[in-house]
């Protein structure tokens, strides 16, 4: 496993420049509007929106793992203890396709717990809307 952090930025090219230096990598994938890096250390999912109109530069929580399992096992989890907001499965969204649940915290911050099942997916209208969806472009 692995935290992920979804940050809303300014500008795509000068966030990538500061988090490339910051962590020591390079970006794992760069699409228009969006890019990822994975970080061995600290294990780190970081995602960067260019998103300058957003009220906040938090977008979301979330933790990628790395088989169905656990992916079943925090369903379950949140479930039973009734925050469970929404199962998306084999959804096509921000450049990969993903099995994913989703829960909201008291204040409304959201946390996904995600399994990518194809990193490289042909890019697709549904795709943009959920980023779209995430960034609250919509």
């Amino acid at each position: 496993m692995r935290l992920q952090l979804a940050l809303n930025v300014n500008n795509l090219n000068e966030a990538i420049s500061f988090y490339t230096k910051l962590f020591g990598a390079e970006p794992h994938k760069i699409r228009n509007g969006y890019a990822n890096f994975s970080i061995e250390s600290p294990p780190l999912k970081l995602v960067l929106f260019e998103n300058p109109e957003a009220p906040e530069r938090l977008n979301h929580l979330g933790v990628e793992v790395f088989n169905t399992e656990q992916v079943t096992a925090a369903k379950n989890r949140l479930s039973e203890g009734n925050i469970l907001d929404e199962v998306q499965l084999s959804e096509t969204c921000c450049h990969a396709t993903q099995d994913k649940v989703w829960s909201r915290e008291p204040q409304g911050l959201r946390w996904e717990w995600y399994l990518i099942t194809d990193d490289a997916p042909h890019k697709t209208a549904e795709a943009t809307r959920c980023c779209s969806r995430i960034n609250n472009t919509e």
